[in-house]
């Protein structure tokens, strides 16, 4: 390569996402003078491409609106829903991320960070002990991207709903629009936004943009150098420590590091050899909706100098639809050529539809968290080959009264049905057999299914039995808002495939987010945060929010050990009992 720049600064960071700021801003607090390096041609990374939610537990704003929380209940809630000691997600990894994360939202406050708490928005298994009911989660509000100036056109936004102003635990309300009142004032809401909006001339932006928009702005205050098209290609090493990267793009050259260099720069969802070297079958990033930067080059230049890996089958699953032919539906096509797939947690929450395999049974809670759903139907498929495509099951009560993809409640594209993607039906035997499942075994399946629905009691998956199903159901069917029954013609069928937001498997940390090998070592000089590493949370999703928080308290961290400051983070939280 042919070196045109030698740089040095205190804190080299690769990547944008949620982290990378968590990072700069702590480094720049210590006096430090860091540099994020993003590859892509837009700033935010996954993060800013998200719904743009953190899980917090014990957070400020809990203790403001006097909602009881601590750090005690959270531990033991995250005991619970984990249940597993992984090296990466120890006793010591899981007090760090509990201390940190609400003095990190304190720190990013004090700094003009503004959040809100969105409640209703419960933990992902609020029955288990410790499990929060209402909320641990916080937002950003939205954020007129005008306030960034020049930087406005290089902030990464979701292609899905661009434009609408609209805040992810509101779309609960907005789907049941035929519905409800809270649904009607929900859409009434969202057009006084856009109205709003044009009026001002503002560029809204919302939860992952507004989110890493307002964090942008923070760094633009500060000054602090953010250069975009900047890949690292390779990683400085010395005598077993990093001392800093080479950079290809229009400016090549050495950009090294004084005290670190932290690489927040995602997982390898769009790298195929990867993937199907992680031991999940089947495994392709033709389903992935993670942001095109994930390519996973920089988790294999940190494999190339020793760091370990770990739960690399693991990814941040969600589950999505497409023609059995390898055609997408009519919605996703963007306008740029793009494909951004369908991500249907809350589609499947709704009454009046079941997810089954291909031989017509149901193998999960339909109400259940992305992550579970995505788990689940991989731990089917391996048992049965038969669960990858599933397919959702839906009457015409449901194609009546909720939507689907893109499509507003109540339509049901004509695209859909003459492209294959759709499958319809008079019967559900006729359904069966255009879609290749055994015709009786659905039926069957149905007729437990609807029986079930008469006391709202689903004793083969469970559904309805958290608040989180509940919250996005539809509160005017009764006994239970997560069931109503698949019986009136003509009949839909969609199949399922198992999609991604990132990768939860990746570079093995220690709890102040050094890069180990595999003999426990730290590789000195080189840190890692968010979906580069090996989660936390291992193959669990404990709550809205949670990689992006995790991330945020990993970057914080690493900026801390990197400038010597590790004594700060450990007295964190330390002064209070839990």
């Amino acid at each position: 390569m042919t070196t045109t720049t030698d740089e040095t600064f205190d804190l080299v960071i690769v990547g944008s996402g949620a982290g990378a700021v968590s990072a700069a801003l702590a480094a720049h607090a210590l006096g430090q003078r860091p540099i994020l390096l993003e590859k892509q041609a837009r700033f935010g990374g996954s993060t800013a491409i998200s719904g743009g939610v953190l899980w917090v537990p014990d957070n400020p704003l809990m203790a403001e609106e006097g909602l009881p929380d601590s750090r005690e209940r959270a531990r033991t809630y995250l005991d619970a829903a984990i249940a597993t000691d992984a090296p990466f997600s120890s006793p010591e990894h899981r007090d760090t991320f509990l201390r940190i994360a609400p003095a990190l939202v304190t720190f990013l406050r004090e700094r003009g960070m503004q959040f809100f708490r969105p409640d209703g928005w419960s933990d992902y298994y609020d029955e288990l002990p410790g499990g929060e009911p209402r909320s641990r989660c916080l937002m950003a509000p939205l954020y007129d991207a005008k306030r960034l100036g020049d930087w406005a056109p290089r902030l990464a936004r979701s292609p899905v709903g661009a434009g609408l102003p609209v805040h992810s635990h509101e779309l609960t309300d907005l789907f049941l629009v035929r519905r409800t009142w809270r649904g009607k004032r929900m859409a009434l809401e969202m057009l006084r936004r856009r109205l709003s909006a044009w009026l001002r001339g503002a560029d809204l932006v919302t939860n992952g943009a507004a989110l890493q928009g307002r964090l942008l702005s923070l760094l633009l205050e500060r000054e602090i150098p953010i250069r975009l098209e900047s890949p690292v290609v390779g990683l400085i090493e010395d005598a077993g420590r990093i001392l800093g990267v080479e950079v290809g793009g229009e400016r090549p050259g050495v950009v090294r590091a004084r005290d670190g260099v932290l690489l927040n720069a995602g997982g390898f969802s769009r790298n195929d050899r990867l993937r199907s070297e992680s031991g999940r079958v089947p495994a392709t990033s033709e389903w992935t909706a993670t942001n095109l930067g994930d390519t996973g080059e920089i988790l294999e230049q940190a494999c190339s100098l020793g760091a370990a890996t770990d739960n690399l089958d693991a990814f941040w699953w969600v589950l999505t639809s497409k023609n059995l032919d390898g055609t997408w539906p009519e919605g996703t096509n963007m306008p740029d050529g793009s494909v951004a797939p369908w991500m249907h947690h809350l589609d499947l929450a709704l009454p009046h539809s079941i997810l089954v395999d291909g031989r017509g049974e149901r193998f999960c809670n339909e109400s259940a968290s992305y992550m579970e759903l995505g788990e689940a139907m991989f731990k089917r498929h391996a048992e049965t080959g038969a669960a990858i495509p599933a397919w959702t099951i839906m009457d015409s009560v449901h194609r009546a009264r909720y939507p689907w993809g893109t499509a507003l409640p109540g339509t049901t594209p004509s695209e859909w049905l003459e492209s294959g993607y759709m499958k319809r039906a008079d019967s559900l035997e006729a359904l069966a057999k255009v879609c290749g499942i055994d015709p009786l075994s659905l039926e069957k399946t149905v007729d437990r299914w609807n029986a079930a629905c008469a006391n709202g009691i689903d004793s083969e998956q469970h559904r309805g039995e958290r608040v989180f199903d509940r919250i996005h159901g539809d509160p005017t069917v009764g006994p239970n808002p997560s069931m109503g029954t698949v019986a009136k013609p003509p009949f839909h069928a969609v199949p399922m495939f198992p999609s991604d937001v990132g990768c939860a498997g990746g570079l093995v940390t220690d709890p102040y987010a050094r890069v180990l090998r595999e003999d426990g070592s730290a590789i000195e000089g080189l840190y890692a945060s968010g979906n580069t590493t090996a989660s936390l949370f291992v193959k669990t999703y404990p709550g809205a929010g949670a990689s992006i928080s995790a991330s945020l308290v990993h970057g914080f961290v690493a900026a801390h050990h990197a400038a010597g400051q590790a004594e700060r983070v450990d007295a964190i939280g330390q002064e209070t009992t839990s």
